[in-house]
């Protein structure tokens, strides 16, 4: 039985929750899995304009389940094969083409961190903290880890998270970057609030505009150049295109539908 879960408080908006609240969500490699297949699930979904991933019991993800790290990773060849499903999770996530937001309560911990990370947009509890604690493992954080990091919160604020292996609060993610605002209440709630208006927009021109961005920020614009190319064709060859241009003439909200 899946440790993830899937649900759809409306027909646009799917919710991702990590449903292991004795392992305060840590994941192990079966929830890696199945969070990958999730959002697999959800790209190929027209309905959806809204992904959000969070944790259940009060936590959003306590990071990899070290309990199965015997078992799992008990070698280099297995710690490889391991790295490997983690890999594909990030990038199930990241690959997402509509808009996703990490609703955040309670522990965000190392490969939580990550996955919050690969998400657009991370929403805060205000009793939430989030912190790398791989410098305490004797772990060093992967590559893809680091750029994911990076990207968001800078290079002063990348070392003094990853060297020091503190736990932050809310507020101090808010000042780093990490947290893009900080709630009071139900965090899914002000999640999907958050990501409704930013949904609400042409579906194509958002996932041409999150390749680009995550192109830009990995260094990788140039080879994937013609792929892009052919996003930013597509969106102006588009439905959505010339339902946009006729709303704004027409001084009305814009009805698009992904085509």
């Amino acid at each position: 039985m899946s440790e993830i879960a899937v649900s759809r408080p409306s027909p646009s908006v799917a919710v991702v929750t990590i449903d292991r609240p004795a392992r305060r969500n840590a994941l192990n490699l079966q929830a890696w899995r199945d969070i990958a297949a999730a959002f697999h699930a959800l790209a190929a979904d027209r309905d959806v304009r809204l992904a959000v991933l969070t944790g259940a019991g009060g936590h959003f993800c306590a990071g990899a389940d070290i309990s199965e790290f015997a078992r799992a990773r008990a070698d280099s060849a297995g710690g490889a094969a391991y790295e490997r499903e983690i890999g594909a999770c990030y990038e199930a996530i990241r690959g997402l083409p509509q808009p996703s937001v990490a609703a955040i309560a309670g522990s965000c911990v190392g490969g939580g961190c990550a996955i919050a990370l690969c998400c657009d947009f991370r929403i805060m509890h205000r009793g939430a903290r989030f912190g790398i604690p791989a410098t305490k493992l004797g772990t060093i954080y992967t590559i893809a880890e680091c750029r994911f990091l990076f990207s968001v919160v800078g290079f002063a604020n990348a070392k003094r998270i990853l060297y020091g292996s503190e736990l932050f609060d809310a507020a101090a993610a808010r000042d780093m970057g990490f947290a893009d605002t900080v709630v009071d209440g139900d965090v899914v709630e002000n999640a999907i609030a958050f990501g409704m208006p930013i949904g609400a927009n042409a579906p194509l021109a958002i996932a041409g505009t999150k390749r680009i961005l995550q192109a830009l920020a990995a260094g990788d614009v140039e080879t994937q150049r013609p792929e892009i190319e052919v996003l930013i064709r597509e969106a102006l060859d588009s439905d959505d295109y010339r339902e946009g241009a006729a709303a704004f003439l027409e001084k009305r909200p814009a009805r698009f539908t992904g085509r």
